[in-house]
């Protein structure tokens, strides 16, 4: 159970993180065509598409976690394109478009931007910080004080004045 509870909490956030990524980059976007609203967009979609993206990758850095951080990434963006063009190929058989229907740049059916490239690997890097930042250990608590040696007033733990 701790195990699911676990996955569905990195699914939901890197869904999140997905969105809010979105976000920042449409915006940007937004801002840099001076449109003055900064109107950033993205679609529900994307959160189970992120979330799966997400995971997904964290099974690609654990083939490949020897190899460096750059091989990762530019086999992440294998994977970031891959899932793009499925999920954009799925949603447009059930939904009859896919709503991010790319019209300009250098794009593979609609689906994909080829030229986009730089920024998915600029994403797949941030991911890496991400994941790595999820599974940190956590913080060591500190030791509690010691007891007080009556002999000679040091400070240590009881542990270590038993064994002596």
């Amino acid at each position: 159970m701790a195990v699911e509870r676990q996955l569905a909490r990195k699914f939901a956030l890197y869904g999140c993180a997905g969105w809010v990524l979105e976000v920042l980059f449409t915006g940007t976007k937004a801002a840099l065509s001076r449109d003055k609203k900064l109107a950033a967009r993205t679609y529900l979609w994307m959160h189970p598409i992120y979330g799966v993206a997400g995971l997904t990758l964290e099974g690609v850095h654990r083939k490949l976690e020897g190899r460096s951080r750059l091989t990762r990434a530019l086999a992440s963006l294998g994977v970031i394109y891959a899932t793009e063009y499925t999920a954009g190929a799925a949603l447009r058989r059930v939904l009859g478009a896919c709503p991010w229907a790319y019209r300009e740049g250098r794009h593979l059916h609609g689906l994909v931007r080829l030229d986009y490239a730089p920024f998915w690997l600029a994403a797949a890097v941030g991911f890496e910080w991400l994941r790595d930042a999820l599974h940190a250990p956590p913080p060591r608590a500190a030791a509690p004080p010691g007891v007080p040696c009556p002999t000679c007033g040091t400070e240590g733990p009881s542990s270590e004045r038993i064994a002596a």
